[in-house]
């Protein structure tokens, strides 16, 4: 919501601003112009990427006008759950979850998460019901899973600004097609030429403002979106890590809690009522 606000906000500013200098709203509207520079725009795209990561870009296109799903409440939530398969894990031994872990999609303690989440923490699991890997290797393993992870969550983000930073240049490109119009029509009225000068311009400022104004900022929420979610499985890490050093379930929770981002952190009272059967 915050994101069309944003969006209403910049153009109405700009526009506004011209408006009180008297400008004529009517200059502004070249369609023209914004077939070249969003042909070209959506053209560059193409060229660089993948349809992966094409697909990435739409699917990231819901983080900016959307909110986050990583919430106080989503944190104390998932912190919860996990606490329930550790206790678990506890009482019965890893074979007690082994059921749980290799068919997740029906098991109750699973069901209900993220297919990111679940992946993550049953592939972990996996691994330390085999009994090879060391609690050490395991957290490694998981650093390099969040690592691999993060990279393709950036690739959208990268690519949008790649795009953001090359509408100045074909601005200037509609600017300069314009300019090659305007001198073809020299000797003509003046106000014919003026027209056509003024229909160059709008190029560039088109350009700029979609920039700055539009698809540099809607990469930086992109970009900040994908950060959150690498913090949040940060902090599944260190749940797991905990747990399968020896820490209580209780314990491994509240290195997890502390790992949380201090506005989204839960309180120490909330996570234990919770965890206890109190929510």
């Amino acid at each position: 919501m915050l994101g069309i606000v944003g969006i209403l906000v910049v153009f109405g500013a700009v526009l506004g601003g011209y408006l009180l200098e008297q400008g004529n709203p009517k200059v502004l509207m070249q369609p023209a112009e914004l077939v070249i520079i969003g042909g070209a725009a959506a053209g560059t795209i193409l060229i660089g990427n993948p349809p992966s990561i094409l697909k990435g870009v739409l699917a990231g296109l819901k983080s900016v006008f959307g909110s986050s799903r990583f919430t106080r409440v989503y944190y104390l939530n998932t912190l919860h759950q996990m606490y329930l398969v550790m206790n678990k894990a506890r009482k019965e031994g890893l074979a007690g979850i082994e059921a749980d872990v290799e068919e997740p999609a029906k098991s109750e303690l699973f069901s209900k998460w993220d297919h990111h989440l679940r992946d993550f923490v049953c592939d972990t699991l996996r691994m330390a019901m085999a009994g090879g890997p060391t609690p050490f290797d395991l957290d490694q393993m998981m650093e390099l899973d969040m690592e691999v992870h993060h990279h393709h969550a950036q690739q959208p983000v990268q690519a949008l600004t790649t795009v953001a930073d090359s509408l100045p240049g074909l601005g200037i490109v509609a600017a300069v097609l314009g300019v090659v119009i305007t001198m073809g029509a020299l000797g003509g009225p003046p106000e014919q030429i003026g027209h056509k000068v003024a229909a160059a311009l709008v190029g560039t400022f088109l350009g700029i403002l979609l920039c700055y104004g539009l698809l540099g900022p809607m990469a930086s929420k992109m970009g900040k979106a994908a950060e959150e979610e690498a913090q949040f499985f940060h902090v599944m890490r260190v749940a797991v890590s905990s747990f399968l050093k020896g820490a209580p379930p209780l314990i491994g929770i509240e290195f997890a809690r502390r790992a949380v981002p201090g506005h989204l952190r839960p309180s120490f009272q909330e996570l234990e009522k919770a965890c206890r059967g109190g929510a």
